[in-house]
């Protein structure tokens, strides 16, 4: 199972140690937030390129509903050669409590998904060459032939938050990479990710003939200085059909000391070697 860990929170600067330092420590994904307001996604990214060359890097996640999606199809190819095809994008509705009134973004949870679904398919289609044209509910483009384009990326790599109970949201997740799973309650509510989760996303993934190397990614959080119990946790989900584990400390985002916490835990070394 491979192992990633998020920046809760951080500066250029500190994204760059920290994918260093995780590149250095066995880790084999570092990402960052791709919030609404804050330090800029994918220029901490590039900069945590410069200072690695094997860890993947990616955004945890990205809101499509909120950006346009040849800014995005434009970020990633030009970050995937720059880096040697080492991106992942993953895409969600996003946490609408992140800030999304505050700047008039867009709330409505059926109108997010149209824009998610919509997004998608033109990163992809930009990414296939030009021209390219696209005529839907939110966007249409004309046919495109520009001198300056990125070269389609060295390898295209998408994670989809996909709900399990959901048709539509689960197959979504299936077009593409890999599924972050997401679970509600019996009375509709959010509720944590079970290792029977995971069982139930590998059959479904079965039945509908998906690839075997469709990555199911988990997220969560481990002690880094009891490796055994930490790889155990780890061990649990794999044998559900997990295969990755994002190391994700939220809790700590808001810390003064959050960044020596980060790396503390960055070069305890993933919970799965």
């Amino acid at each position: 199972m491979k192992c990633g860990i998020v920046l809760p929170r951080g500066d250029v600067s500190q994204a760059m140690e920290a994918a260093a330092r995780a590149e250095a420590s066995g880790w084999d994904g570092f990402f960052v937030w791709d919030g609404v307001w804050g330090t800029d996604a994918w220029i901490s990214l590039t900069a945590a390129a410069t200072a690695t060359k094997t860890i993947r890097l990616g955004t945890l996640l990205s809101p499509l509903s909120r950006m346009r999606p040849w800014d995005i199809a434009a970020k990633y190819a030009t970050l995937d050669h720059f880096n040697g095809g080492r991106t992942i994008l993953s895409v969600g509705l996003g946490a609408v409590d992140t800030g999304f009134d505050s700047f008039g973004e867009e709330t409505d949870v059926r109108r997010r998904a149209e824009l998610m679904d919509e997004s998608l398919e033109i990163i992809t289609g930009l990414w296939q060459g030009q021209p390219y044209e696209f005529t839907g509910k939110h966007y249409q483009l004309t046919p495109t032939d520009f001198p300056h384009v990125p070269p389609t990326p060295i390898q295209k790599t998408i994670w989809v938050v996909g709900l399990l109970s959901n048709r539509k949201s689960f197959g979504r997740a299936t077009r593409y990479q890999g599924l972050l799973p997401s679970v509600r309650s019996e009375t509709g509510e959010s509720r944590p990710l079970a290792p029977n989760d995971i069982t139930t996303a590998r059959r479904q993934l079965d039945a509908l003939g998906v690839d075997a190397g469709f990555d199911i990614i988990v997220e969560g959080q481990t002690d880094g200085a009891d490796v055994a119990a930490a790889a155990a946790e780890v061990r649990r989900w794999q044998e559900c059909g997990g295969t990755w584990w994002i190391e994700s400390q939220w809790d700590i985002q808001f810390d003064v000391d959050a960044h020596d916490k980060l790396i503390r835990r960055i070069e305890q070394g993933p919970p799965a070697r």
